[in-house]
């Protein structure tokens, strides 16, 4: 796809309020479950207390956005036209040795196991040190620090601590192996906190090698932006592996991150351009106590690879006041291309608003959600492989329009339902295209409201209990085209609208169909219409296809035995429409961090 990278500032989004990054309405009024502020619904106005937020129904944004088109309102990362090359005579060699350093600069100094920098330029370390590299400087340029096997461990603080620069650059020389380490703790309310901190926006980039032990908080911090481009870098840290206060963007090099808290961090919560991830490119592998990748406004991915586990994976618990989710983003989670792989305790995937898989390869195993949305979920393109959830796919509004997807849950395959949201506007699925395949112990597909189909392919191996349905709607199911089939329970069970523009039948089956076996629906003239394997003990088969014609019968047959039949738009359901738990049917998900 084409690079979304920002070239230049953007516009701050208007609907993002003053308050706070509330979530965005797609109709009606929302209403969001917070912990610092109320909501005047008539209004749409906020105030900071401890309940909810809300927004009107003009704050409404596409919820099928792109890459391209989100990164356009950020803010642009860190790095300019030219800082990738240099001069070798201006360079400035900083032989690092015992607690001190020697240099052929007047800007280097060094006392008391502090290395300082104090003007814009080139410098480039080698050696070993026992203490720690401040750059500190207010004049305008880029301080380029060349690590070209510098070993640099400070037991007082911050290895390199850059605390005044315009801007910075870290490059790591070619077939170098370089190691920065910082104190084993920090004062509370420390400013320079990290192994590798930055009070300017940083780029790390080149092609050697980096390892980083965060031993007193976090690995690498920019107060401002960080940019990683290239390198073979490796952090350890007790808390966030990488962060960037404003944004981190990833677009080459191996990275590989271990952290107690989250794997990589953007706080900043005062700039609705800012408080944004990105992965590019590069492969990145991120093992997290806490969350892998935590934004405060939007994770876009568009290229790489990126493998994260958190919170000890889908099988693991967590506290009640901690949260472990694979990709958070506080506004947006975009996956626009790359491969993505995630394994963990929550939500693999969650966004505070927005989700939107519309291209590359998407493999996620989580303990709670596979891929959450307060408000939004768009699934447009790309493949996407939910192997263990609780609920596989859930949002107030579900679109699939396009791609591949395959759930397995637990609980509920697709959840279509306000959750902690209050909204005027009814919970909706609307598919178009694509293939949606779906597992569920649960309700296969659970809409506490309706579903519009209008082409696409949905298949659904359904709940083995009466109490729940391979399809659930509270609302109605408009079909016009695509083809759906629906195997499961016959407790609960329903079809497509009996009034839709296509046909569709339901048939309770005399005896149960054992996993492993066929299932074939049979026209009155012998045209088998559907071939339907069972995964699992089946009682009803529900099915809407082109061919099916309203007032006709069809039989469904295993083996050549014949093991029901009913009317193509007589019967809806062998329940009340919704009947399968109301909303959230199916249970309660496990609390969330």
């Amino acid at each position: 796809m084409t690079d979304p990278t920002p070239t230049a500032p953007r516009r701050r989004r208007p609907w993002l309020l003053a308050a706070g990054f509330a979530p965005l309405a797609l109709a009606g009024t929302l209403v969001l479950a917070s912990c610092s502020t109320t909501a005047d619904p008539a209004t749409g106005t906020t105030t900071t207390t401890d309940e909810t937020v809300s927004l009107a129904a003009a704050a409404a944004v596409d919820p099928g956005a792109t890459a391209a088109e989100v990164m356009a309102d950020n803010e642009a990362a860190p790095g300019e036209d030219g800082d990738d090359t240099w001069t070798e005579s201006d360079v400035v060699d900083v032989a690092l040795s015992g607690t001190g350093a020697t240099a052929d600069s007047d800007v280097v100094t060094s006392a008391d196991g502090t290395v300082t920098i104090t003007e814009p330029g080139t410098y480039r370390l080698s050696g070993d040190l026992d203490g720690g590299v401040v750059v500190d400087t207010a004049a305008d340029g880029l301080v380029r620090l060349i690590l070209d096997g510098a070993d640099i461990r400070n037991p007082d603080g911050a290895a390199i601590a850059i605390t005044a620069a315009e801007r910075a650059q870290v490059v790591l020389a070619d077939g170098s192996d370089n190691l920065l380490s910082d104190t084993t703790s920090y004062a509370d309310g420390a400013d320079v906190n990290a192994a590798l901190w930055s009070a300017a926006d940083l780029v790390i980039a080149g092609t050697g090698s980096l390892t980083v032990d965060g031993n007193g908080n976090d690995g690498i911090a920019s107060k401002d932006g960080l940019r990683i481009t290239g390198g073979e870098i490796t952090v350890d840290a007790v808390d966030d592996g990488i962060r960037g206060k404003d944004e981190v963007q990833v677009d080459g090099g191996t990275l590989s991150i271990t952290a107690g808290g989250d794997g990589i961090k953007a706080d900043d919560t005062e700039d609705a351009e800012r408080g944004w991830i990105a992965i590019a490119g590069g492969d990145v592998t991120v093992v997290a106590g806490g969350d892998g990748l935590d934004a405060e406004t939007d994770v876009v991915v568009w290229g790489g690879t990126l493998d994260v586990t958190a919170g000890g994976g889908s099988g693991a618990s967590v506290a009640d006041d901690a949260s472990a989710k694979g990709l958070k983003g506080g506004v947006y989670a975009v996956v626009d291309g790359g491969t993505v792989t995630v394994d963990a305790a929550e939500d693999a995937i969650h966004a505070d608003n927005t989700a939107h898989l519309a291209n590359g390869e998407t493999a996620l195993a989580a303990g709670d959600d596979g891929v959450h949305a307060d408000v939004a979920l768009t699934v447009s393109g790309g493949t996407l492989d939910v192997t263990t959830s609780h609920e596989g796919l859930e949002a107030a509004a579900i679109v699939i329009s396009g791609g591949a997807t395959s759930v397995v849950a637990s609980d509920d395959g697709v959840n279509a339902s306000a959750g902690d949201v209050a909204s005027s506007a009814e919970p909706t699925l609307t598919v178009s295209g694509g293939t949606l395949a779906v597992d569920a112990d649960g309700d296969g597909i659970d809409v506490n409201g309706s579903i519009t189909m209008t082409g696409g392919t949905v298949t659904v191996q359904g709940p083995t209990n009466d109490g729940n349905g391979a399809l659930d709607y509270d609302g109605t199911f408009d079909i016009s085209g695509g083809t759906v089939v629906a195997a499961g329970s016959s407790g609960m069970a329903m079809a497509p609208g009996a009034d839709a523009a296509q046909a569709s039948v339901l048939v309770t089956l005399a005896s149960t169909a054992q996993a492993g076996s066929t299932l074939r629906l049979v026209a009155a003239d012998g045209t088998v219409v559907a071939t339907v394997p069972v995964t699992k003990a089946t009682t009803s088969l529900a099915v809407s296809a082109p061919s099916l014609v309203n007032g006709e019968t069809y039989t469904v047959t295993s083996g050549g035995t014949s093991l029901g039949s009913a009317v193509a738009g007589e019967q809806v359901s062998m329940g009340m429409p919704g009947g399968g738990g109301g909303p959230g049917g199916g249970g309660q998900p496990p609390a969330r961090g």
